[in-house]
């Protein structure tokens, strides 16, 4: 980590099941250890697998609404709210930094916090206290065009700001509730990923679903492995080698991925 924050890292986290909060677990425990790790940010662009939209977006709410965007869960999740204040001249300068790499930004004033940016944020931030603002995601772009996104974000880090991909390691509904562990499949491409995150090896990265073990298969959909290459890009941006970290790694539901990576 660097601990002058003249360049904050760039994180990429497994937000889980929107019930981790409730359930507790070594993922959760790491998440709240997180922030005091990191130090405080003078603000967090999260980028999650859950805003998707057709072109770049960033939210520019001043006080964004905590969004509950789910069903089926404890109705006290339902109850919690993530106050945090929003970052609208963050927003403009992430639409500037967008614009002139010819990627294109819009700004929407009333986004919310979805579920992939308040779950982590309250564990880590408990205190709602550090300005958070959110990036849409484009599925139908693909991963080069997130790395892309990435890299030109990176002047971000050296102003202080946590870029934050919320996403998830592993990501295939389908394959829950398989045992306490992962099974075979789901753990060779958990080594992949950590292997190939620590060495900043974007080229596979982006390519991770016909050179990973198992790559499709853990993400039948990409949105939720979007997130880390962006994050990683706003490392990769910045004209030197990213240097990876693996700061979590393990499972949850059998086969949900909950790995957490940074660079530097």
């Amino acid at each position: 980590m660097n601990d002058d924050r003249k360049n904050f890292p760039a994180v990429f986290v497994s937000h889980g099941a929107p019930s981790l909060l409730l359930e507790g677990g070594p993922a959760c425990g790491f998440l709240a250890a997180l922030g005091p790790r990191l130090g405080r940010p003078k603000a967090v662009l999260c980028v999650s697998a859950h805003w998707e939209t057709a072109a770049p977006e960033v939210s520019a709410a001043p006080r964004p609404d905590t969004v509950h965007d789910f069903y089926g869960f404890p109705r006290p999740l339902y109850e919690m709210r993530y106050p945090a204040p929003g970052a609208p001249a963050l927003a403009r300068r992430v639409k500037a930094l967008l614009d002139a790499a010819g990627l294109g930004c819009a700004v929407d004033p009333d986004q919310g916090l979805d579920h992939g940016a308040w779950v982590p944020m309250k564990l880590m931030y408990p205190g709602a206290d550090v300005p958070v603002l959110q990036l849409s995601i484009q599925h139908a772009r693909g991963p080069a065009h997130h790395l892309a996104l990435g890299r030109a974000l990176a002047p971000l880090r050296g102003e202080g700001v946590l870029v934050l991909g919320s996403g998830s390691a592993l990501h295939n509904l389908r394959e829950l509730g398989r045992g306490d562990g992962p099974e075979p499949w789901a753990a060779a491409f958990a080594r992949w990923l950590d292997r190939h995150a620590v060495l900043g090896d974007a080229e596979a990265l982006v390519r991770y679903r016909d050179k990973a073990p198992s790559g499709a298969r853990a993400h039948p959909r990409d949105e939720h492995f979007l997130p880390l290459l962006v994050a990683l890009g706003a490392v990769q941006g910045g004209g030197t080698p990213p240097r990876g970290e693996v700061l979590y790694s393990g499972f949850t539901h059998g086969n949900l991925g909950m790995h957490a990576y940074a660079w530097t």
